[in-house]
């Protein structure tokens, strides 16, 4: 079993938030769900396969920030991740750099402010 079952990215701006997450990761969003008048946008997501599941959340709770636990996103290509969060306004916190002989990591600041970390393991 994997320890971490589930993750919410903070937003203040949902629809913000899901169009620079579409922009940036080609990721569809489903309906917009309430829960505990909380509204949440979840990633997509399969049973049975690598990761935990995701949504955007956005609350009184939920209070974006660079501070604070990092969420690792998987990717193909950094370099075109880097790019298009750069043309979507975002900023690079941490370049690309390699990890290991197989891999690389970077980080960005998401629409909301969020340190978001992205990773490509080969």
């Amino acid at each position: 079993m994997n320890l971490i079952a589930h993750v919410e990215i903070p937003v203040t701006d949902l629809e913000r938030a899901m169009r620079f997450y579409s922009a940036v990761f080609d990721v569809t969003f489903g309906e917009v769900v309430t829960i505990h008048d909380n509204k949440m946008a979840y990633f997509p997501f399969e049973a049975g396969k690598d990761g935990a599941s995701g949504a955007l959340a956005q609350g009184e709770v939920y209070v974006p920030t660079r501070d604070g636990a990092i969420i690792y996103l998987s990717v193909a290509d950094i370099d075109d991740i880097l790019a298009r969060a750069v043309a979507q306004g975002s900023e690079i916190l941490f370049p690309k750099t390699p990890v290991g002989e197989n891999g690389f990591v970077a980080e960005i600041a998401d629409s909301e402010g969020n340190r978001i970390a992205v990773q490509s393991l080969r």
